[in-house]
């Protein structure tokens, strides 16, 4: 009985976690505790323990008197998103060079061969995930305590807005797509070989490469917020 409610209590933290990073559940949504507790089959004691789990990884925030909401997207976060992604990503990819074990390479490789599958299949939300997953190993790679629960909260907001960059149905993206998916397996490389400054590299490049789409996206121009690159970070080549 007990390894069953565990069971279900671990389905439902798994299934909440993708339904918003594919956006199925809204960011900014309020969460009904009397409907998730219907629907995964716990009681409101386990499931509450799942909500502040989820606090803790960025995913909710729980306000007083009102429940989980699904982590907003907000000016701020977005300004704050666009700022701190290029460091983020480069000082992880970096550490992951210098740290990685065979296995966890391993699990990379495995990672980025799904990858290449959603992309083959077409399905924008394995696409999403898949590139979660792998740019979370490479966090895990890093090894790093500071770090990762950054790149955690960072990966979810890439993730939900990497909903529309990799949407099949956008045409004039597939040459950025089909890069992206190239600098994965770059990013293998220079991490097996233990090229650290490479990899940094590599890392803003790929950061690059989605950021004007993903600018021209979430950004009205009646906004006119900055959220180019931080000080220090050169420009580099990516999608125009």
């Amino acid at each position: 009985m007990e390894s069953d409610a565990r069971s279900k209590k671990i389905l439902c933290i798994e299934d909440l976690r993708r339904r918003i990073l594919t956006e199925a559940l809204e960011p900014g949504l309020y969460l009904d505790e009397l409907e998730l507790a219907e629907v995964y089959g716990i009681s409101r004691p386990p499931l509450r323990e799942v909500l502040r789990q989820l606090a803790g990884e960025g995913y909710v925030v729980l306000q007083e008197n009102r429940g989980a909401q699904v982590a907003p997207m907000t000016h701020k976060t977005l300004r704050n998103f666009f700022v701190a992604a290029p460091m983020i990503y480069a000082a992880t990819t970096r550490l992951a060079a210098e740290h990685a074990t065979p296995a966890q390479i391993q699990r990379l490789k495995e990672c980025q061969w799904a990858f290449r599958q959603a992309i083959r299949n077409g399905d924008a939300a394995e696409r999403a995930l898949g590139n979660e997953r792998f740019h979370s190993i490479i966090g895990e790679m890093a090894d790093n305590e500071f770090l990762m629960p950054s790149l955690r909260r960072l990966l979810i907001d890439h993730t939900r807005i990497g909903m529309t960059f990799y949407n099949p149905r956008k045409i004039h993206l597939a040459q950025q797509r089909e890069l992206a998916a190239d600098q994965h397996d770059q990013f293998i490389d220079l991490i097996e070989a233990g090229d650290a400054d490479a990899a940094a590299d590599l890392a803003v490049s790929h950061w690059e490469l989605s950021r004007a789409q993903i600018e021209s996206f979430v950004t009205p121009e009646s906004m006119n917020l900055p959220l180019g690159r931080p000080p220090g970070v050169a420009e580099t080549r990516g999608a125009s």
